[in-house]
């Protein structure tokens, strides 16, 4: 089974989500997101599979969230795909895609329901 986890080895969360991926016994594929940042169509698919908007994966903390004027309601996904494809920073970590599933682990407990769904 593919496990992948965008990462962000900066980030403790980032980092104890991980660690739980490796103490559960995967070997995932790491990908620095801020180095190798997924395409658009990687995005879309990591969001289907996690039921969720790109707005859900908006970080705003540490990022240009607000200078881009991120939070306009009126922005169209495809604006704020292309915020996010110039500035892979708005992407909020880490995603983690476990065969058919993914999900944002934030909190990092968040990826322990990922992996017993993988397990069923």
């Amino acid at each position: 089974m593919e496990v992948r986890i965008y990462h962000n080895p900066a980030c403790g969360t980032s980092r104890n989500v991980l660690a739980a991926l490796r103490e559960a016994g995967y070997a995932p594929q790491v990908i620095e997101y801020l180095k190798n940042p997924p395409d658009r169509a990687t995005l879309k698919e990591l969001l289907r599979r996690m039921g969720k908007s790109v707005r859900d994966i908006l970080r705003k903390r540490g990022t240009p969230f607000e200078e881009l004027g991120l939070d306009n309601s009126a922005l169209s996904d495809d604006e704020i795909f292309a915020a996010i494809e110039k500035h892979p920073i708005l992407i909020e970590r880490p995603i983690v895609a476990i065969g058919d599933k993914a999900a944002l682990c934030r909190p990092a407990d968040t990826v322990q329901e990922l992996i017993a769904q993988s397990k069923e």
